[in-house]
């Protein structure tokens, strides 16, 4: 299994624990032996997975197919991509045709990408323990973070193509690589158990990410935690005892008091999503990717701006609409409570530039819209925020629902999300209207409520293969959402959803090496 085998070659990084993750320092190769054998190459070795996250590209925008993660996007049939019709995952994600005959070198630079970071994990565990130079307290640190890399790795894996090979050890020759899938339930018990070694033995801060260095904390993994036991007591494992697990490790962050949801200034332009946008450093901030304009740049501004426009003064000489919601899904929103669906909160739809206003007819992330980068640096600087609090109390909301009913708990954080977004109701009317609902239509309003508030943190098709739910908005009322069976229901581009759908392909690159590895059904 060629992808398996680990090349030792890594950009040495500086450890930190408190400074910026990316400040500026050399960057040299260093030695297999200086890798293996020292502090320094531990540090640099734990440091590289930081950069990669969920392999290199997964949340890399660089190019006019958008991030890989906006995949999901598109096989929803919510987002479209301006430049589909030069990079044809877009158009064959919404026409459901993802066969690896179509896109085998995407998903073998998916599958590839998350399987050397999970090789630079395992390296990194094992070599880490023994290595001289370093305090417990910092092996333990280095170890916890190398296996969150680890179980974020797998789970992307698992969730996307269900069985997958489940290798643990470093792969350092040429025997033994030719690995067979091993089945969803067991790949999900080993990223339980990194995690909650991670949590329970890792020496891992309870600050918050962004006041850590942007290191990995408790919340950051107990998060993680909480995502991985809602989605095995969903579809396929349907293993619902995790739910309460799921609100276990939600309630961890909550109850720790580290983390809150950003709150509205006095102003529209203040808002709490425009704080978010142009700051990186709140509470409400639990992991994400790190860009730094003049070390590593962010190319999501480009791809905030539609190319049907060209303002005076952009500084990127091409610029596209790579994530852009479709009409149908701005219908989910209340355009007359929800804050989240005006111009210039999570989306935009028109721009000012020299006294000349620019309408584009369609809406574009606003998130990701950095001004500078756009008109003065083209160089973005703004982080990916993969985990928020407002995710943490969602999960809490609907574990606690499923597990131990619609209690005032359980209310209560659907309405702060909820709360903020309908940001002129009393909070007390919100309460009164989730208050007394059935468990699956309180179920539901969460939901609605992930598909809203987590539109721009690629959520919906990992709902949509968890729940076996497809959300369809209604067509007079904006705002009202209905839940149909995915299997059967036709998307926004006239395709209908089999069950094969719900997992992609593997690469045929990957099943020609390797003899051990079987397609998905439907393939």
């Amino acid at each position: 299994m060629k992808k398996l085998i680990f090349v030792l070659v890594l950009s040495f990084g500086a450890f930190s624990s408190c400074d910026n993750f990316l400040a500026e320092t050399p960057k040299d190769e260093i030695s297999v032996d200086q890798l293996l054998n020292t502090p320094e190459g531990a540090r640099g070795l734990v440091n590289g997975l930081y950069r990669d996250g969920q392999g290199q590209s997964f949340y890399d925008s660089g190019g006019f197919g958008g991030a890989d993660v906006m995949m999901g996007g598109y096989m929803s049939g919510y987002f479209d991509n301006e430049g589909k019709g030069e990079r044809i995952q877009g158009q064959v994600a919404q026409d459901l045709q993802v066969g690896p005959e179509v896109l085998n070198q995407f998903f073998d630079g998916w599958w590839s990408g998350h399987y050397e970071v999970i090789s630079r994990a395992n390296t990194a565990l094992k070599y880490i323990p023994d290595m001289a130079g370093l305090s417990d307290d910092e092996k333990n640190q280095l170890l916890a973070e190398a296996r969150f890399f680890r179980a974020l790795n797998y789970f992307s894996l698992v969730k996307f193509f269900g069985d997958v090979p489940l290798v643990t050890e470093p792969v350092e020759g040429l025997e033994n690589i030719e690995v067979e899938r091993t089945s969803s339930e067991t790949v999900y018990d080993q990223i339980i158990a990194d995690l909650e070694w991670a949590l329970n033995q890792g020496s891992l801060t309870e600050g918050a990410f962004s006041m850590n260095g942007y290191r990995i904390t408790e919340a950051a993994a107990s998060t993680l935690l909480a995502e991985v036991n809602l989605q095995m007591a969903g579809y396929p494992l349907q293993q619902t005892a995790h739910y309460a697990n799921a609100a276990e490790a939600a309630r961890a962050v909550i109850q720790s008091g580290t983390h809150e949801l950003v709150q509205h200034g006095e102003s529209t332009e203040e808002s709490a999503y425009n704080k978010m946008r142009t700051s990186d450093t709140d509470r409400e901030y639990i992991y994400g990717i790190e860009y730094e304009s003049e070390i590593d740049p962010s190319e999501y501004p480009r791809i905030t701006v539609p190319g049907v426009i060209r303002p005076e003064g952009i500084n990127y000489g091409r610029t596209l609409n790579a994530y852009r919601p479709i009409e149908e899904f701005t219908r989910f929103y209340n355009p007359d409570e929800d804050l989240r669906i005006q111009n210039k909160q999570l989306f935009y739809n028109s721009l000012e530039r020299g006294g000349q206003e620019y309408q584009f007819g369609e809406w574009a992330p606003y998130l990701w819209f950095e001004e500078d980068a756009i008109f003065e640096t083209g160089r973005g600087g703004r982080d990916i925020r993969v985990y928020r609090y407002a995710d943490v109390l969602l999960i809490a909301a609907e574990a606690i629902a499923r597990s131990e009913g619609v209690t005032g708990e359980a209310v209560s954080y659907l309405t702060d999300v909820r709360n903020r977004a309908y940001w002129q109701t009393d909070r007390s009317e919100i309460e009164a209207s989730l208050t007394g609902l059935s468990e699956q239509e309180f179920v539901e309003e969460v939901w609605k409520e992930r598909l809203r508030e987590l539109a721009l943190n690629f959520k919906i098709w990992s709902d949509i293969q968890r729940t076996r739910q497809y959300p369809v908005p209604s067509e007079s009322n904006p705002g009202e959402i209905t839940f149909v069976d995915v299997v059967g229901q036709s998307n926004n581009w006239g395709q209908t959803y089999e069950e094969h759908h719900l997992l992609y392909p593997l690469p045929d690159d990957e099943i020609q090496t390797n003899p051990a590895l079987e397609q998905n059904p439907g393939y």
